[in-house]
Order: C-alpha cells, then sequence, then structure tokens
C-alpha cells in the first residue's frame, strides 16, 4: 500500500484545497443537510493562526499519491496541557480498509510527542439513532451503519475511545415570530429587574471585556461536561482579542448580548456567529449565566436579544445551529421556546494514553 501522511501547509494551495476537499466531501456524504462544515477560508486561517491560546495542524493521508484522508490536531497552549483534540475524516470510498486507523495512530503520536496524554474527539450520527447511536423504533440498520450502530462510534470504541458526553445539535429557522420573541421577553422581564441587556455586533466594548473574559473562559467547566476531562480555562482579555482578530481574518461576525448587574458587572452573556462565506447561515457559541445570578431568566432573555440583533443586522440569515449536552435541560427548554428543533448527535469521546 503505499501510503504517506504529510502535514498540511495552509500556504501551498493545491495541497490545501485537496486536503479540505476530503473533509467537505465526507461531511456532505455523512451529514447531509445537518452537515456544518467549516469553509475553506475559515479552516485556513484556522491553520495559520499564531495566536497563543491553541495551535491546530492539519494532516493529509496519501494513498498512490491521492488525497484521501484528511487529520486535525488541536492542542491548548494556555490551560488543559495534557489534552489535545484529534479528527479523522477518510473519504466515503476509501473506508474499511485502515487508513483512517493509520492516519488516527499518526496524530496520536504527534499529540504523544507533544506531551498529551488525554485524547478527545467527537463523533456526529443522525437523530433518528438515538443517543447511544443505535437504532431506534425496529430499523433496520442503513448503508453504512453496521449492525445498527454509527460508524463513527464504532471506530471510535475499536481504538480505545470511550463515549464520555453526548450533545445534541438543534436548529432554528429564522426569522422568530415577532410574537414568540415579545411574549419570551416579557415573561423573562419579570424576573430580571434590576438587570441591564446590552447588544450589539463586533468586538466586545473595552468596559466589558473582563466581565465577558470572565464568563467565556468558565464556560469550558460550567457547561456539562459529562465524563470528558476538562480543566478551568484561563480568564485573560488577550485571549478573547486573539479571538476576535482570528474571526476578523476568517470573515466571521460575532452578534453578542450582555447582561449586567447593578455594578456594571458582566453576569450573562451569549454569542451567535455568521459567516461571509455561507451569508445564510449562523451558529450559536456560548450562552452562560454567573451562577449567583441564575434563576432570573437571564439566558432567555440574551437569546431574545441576541435574535432580534440578528434579525436587524443580518436579515440574510436563514437558520441558526446549537449544541446543547443532552442532560441540559434548561438550556434545551430555552431553546425549544424559540423554534429550534433536534437534527443530529453530537458525542465527545476520550482516550487516556
Amino acid at each position: 500500500m503505499d501510503w504517506s501522511v504529510e502535514a498540511v501547509d495552509p500556504e501551498d494551495e493545491a495541497a490545501f484545497a485537496a486536503w479540505h476537499a476530503v473533509y467537505a466531501r465526507a461531511e456532505e456524504h455523512d451529514r447531509g443537510a445537518a452537515a456544518t462544515t467549516w469553509t475553506a477560508p475559515e479552516m485556513r486561517e484556522t491553520l495559520r493562526d499564531a495566536g497563543g491560546s491553541r495551535r491546530v495542524s492539519g494532516f493529509v493521508g496519501r494513498l498512490g499519491g491521492e488525497p484521501v484522508a484528511f487529520g486535525l490536531l488541536e492542542v491548548p497552549l494556555r490551560d488543559n496541557l495534557e489534552s489535545a483534540q484529534v479528527l479523522v475524516v477518510v473519504l466515503p470510498e476509501r473506508r474499511r480498509a485502515g487508513l483512517g486507523s493509520a492516519l488516527l495512530a499518526r496524530l496520536e503520536d504527534e499529540a504523544a510527542a507533544l506531551g498529551r496524554t488525554v485524547l478527545g474527539s467527537e463523533v456526529l450520527w443522525p437523530w433518528r439513532l438515538g443517543p447511544e447511536g443505535g437504532q431506534s423504533d425496529g430499523e433496520q440498520p442503513g448503508a453504512g451503519q453496521p449492525g445498527g450502530i454509527a460508524p463513527g462510534l464504532a471506530f471510535a470504541a475499536a481504538r480505545g475511545y470511550a463515549l464520555e458526553l453526548v450533545e445534541v445539535q438543534r436548529r432554528l429557522r429564522l426569522p422568530v415570530p415577532a410574537g414568540v420573541l415579545d411574549d419570551l421577553a416579557a415573561h423573562a422581564a419579570t424576573r430580571h429587574e434590576g438587570y441591564a441587556l446590552r447588544a450589539w455586533v463586533g468586538e466586545v466594548p473595552e468596559e466589558l471585556v473582563g466581565g465577558w473574559a470572565v464568563l467565556e473562559a468558565s464556560l469550558e467547566t460550567e457547561a456539562p461536561t459529562g465524563g470528558l476531562t476538562r480543566e478551568p480555562q484561563t480568564a485573560e482579555v488577550a485571549r478573547v482579542r486573539e479571538g476576535e482578530a482570528l474571526m476578523r481574518r476568517q470573515g466571521r461576525t460575532p452578534y453578542r448580548a450582555v447582561a449586567l448587574d447593578v455594578d456594571g458587572t458582566v453576569v450573562a452573556y451569549t454569542e451567535v456567529v455568521t459567516t461571509a462565506h455561507e451569508p445564510t447561515r449562523a451558529y450559536q457559541w456560548g450562552t452562560l449565566v454567573d451562577r449567583a445570578h441564575r434563576g432570573h431568566r437571564l439566558g432567555v432573555a440574551l437569546k431574545v436579544a441576541a435574535a432580534r440583533l440578528l434579525g436587524e443586522r443580518a436579515p440574510g440569515v436563514e437558520s441558526v445551529a446549537t449544541w446543547n449536552a443532552a442532560e441540559n435541560e434548561w438550556m434545551i427548554a430555552v431553546n425549544e421556546a424559540l423554534g429550534f428543533r433536534p437534527v443530529e448527535y453530537l458525542g465527545g469521546v476520550e482516550k487516556r494514553r
């Protein structure tokens, strides 16, 4: 087998395009309308990024010189220094031949060379397969679903990765009817008297960025993590600004909202992001309310504020995708009240070496 694995140079136009094409084609095949594929410009800037928070490297698997496998290795640089994230994707027609295993082994070796002993990845499967990734309602296994188990889960388990967290992708069709937003806002307002809401497009204002940094960093451990290994992130304004700079280079625009207490401290935030490369789509990023300020419907109020802002400033957006842990009943209830509906499962898998 004439097999080779090479690091991807984002400045090599042809090599980068061929590598990204493997990923994009596999995403379309595997996920269909549920796919949330990163565009080539977004991925290229991620590989180029020299920020101090993380390093992301691409690897291409070639068979007879033909790109057939896509690999990604992400290592945090400020915290979680024992951890790495890996991703392996193989062209549909080249699967079940050991290529994914070979590329994964290379990524694991690269991570080990960096001192990383906790390896994580994500596996996706259709909503119809249920939270365990197996067939439901007596359905027969579909094409590419050996034994009725999502193939990505089977692949991960066979290589020592345990399923530690189940999340659900939900989609919201826009625009949300004004009456729905008005009713949710009015209901929330009865509980958050004394708090001020602010919403804007773009960078976090200087007077708010310190509080934003604290909440954003705490999302890593405040959001449900199941059995995944997660250490608290370092709260740094520099990390926020680095992320914003990367978004600008990627062609992404953040739509943000916060809640402030009587002292002007940021106690809750939400963020929705659009991309110039797919202007009809938006993605819900973090939403978090400080523990000391929960129970005031601030999450609902901020989600409504962000939805209104998006409708006013980006009326061409047709849908929003969000992910929540299946156990996060409160946030799921908020999202479903807005109109989000489930389309896909995402499993967080982990392996210790």
